[in-house]
């Protein structure tokens, strides 16, 4: 029975001191004060673009790996119709660049690489789209912590010099503490954010290398000799 009662014990002061420890953290959170408005405004704008970004991301890099030969064949058949129908039933850039293409069989091949790097340029700017937003957010969110930490500083020594008589170690210490607040929560958001971009930016860049290979591919099958 000993025993069981001292498991219990044990059990219940570890439940106590994660309770602790909880409360302990909201505590900091809101001696944070103002300034964890804009930062925590941050985070969620990166957190919504990431997602929204890697969804799109995701869906754009959806063609089938067999679309390509089957365009090829198609087009060497000479059902151009066919062609245009299976690139309007795919939702890819990679679809509507050669989409774009197929409409220009007959000009030109300046004009046709033209007219899918035209398109291929409006498909680059939708991946694109917001990536900037969150590098801001990314550079935007340690600045605004540091301003925080500024602030808070300031404030701190300000009541420091009104004390009277010597200054407790506990005020100094809490002051500071609770300024730095700011600085840490600007720096996790901001970690986070970029890390976030550079990820992005990778899977826009592999996205853009395999448009620039099939339009070169596309290219080249219109090259050859029928």
């Amino acid at each position: 029975m000993t025993l069981i009662q001292n498991l219990s014990a044990a059990d219940t002061t570890s439940v106590g001191a994660s309770e602790d420890q909880v409360v302990f953290f909201f505590e900091l959170i809101l001696k944070g004060g103002f300034w964890l408005i804009p930062i925590g405004g941050l985070s969620i704008v990166a957190i919504y673009i990431f997602f929204e970004r890697l969804r799109s991301l995701n869906r754009a890099s959806r063609t089938p790996f067999e679309f390509m030969e089957k365009i090829k064949d198609l087009v060497t058949s000479g059902d151009v119709n066919g062609a245009k129908l299976l690139c309007s039933q795919t939702d890819s850039p990679i679809a509507k660049m050669i989409e774009k293409g197929i409409h220009r069989i007959g000009s030109p091949l300046k004009s046709i690489e033209a007219s899918i790097e035209n398109v291929g340029k409006i498909e680059v700017y939708k991946l694109e789209k917001n990536l900037s937003l969150l590098a801001t957010t990314a550079g935007a969110a340690p600045m605004i912590g540091f301003l925080g930490t500024v602030s808070g500083m300031i404030q701190a020594f300000i009541s420091i010099a009104q004390e009277e008589g010597s200054v407790s170690p506990k005020l100094l210490s809490t002051g500071i503490y609770e300024a730095m607040i700011t600085t840490a929560a600007g720096l996790v958001v901001g970690i986070i954010a970029y890390l976030g971009y550079n990820y992005l930016v990778s899977k826009v860049q592999k996205a853009i290398h395999y448009m620039e290979y099939t339009s070169i591919d596309f290219i080249d099958l219109l090259q050859e000799p029928q």
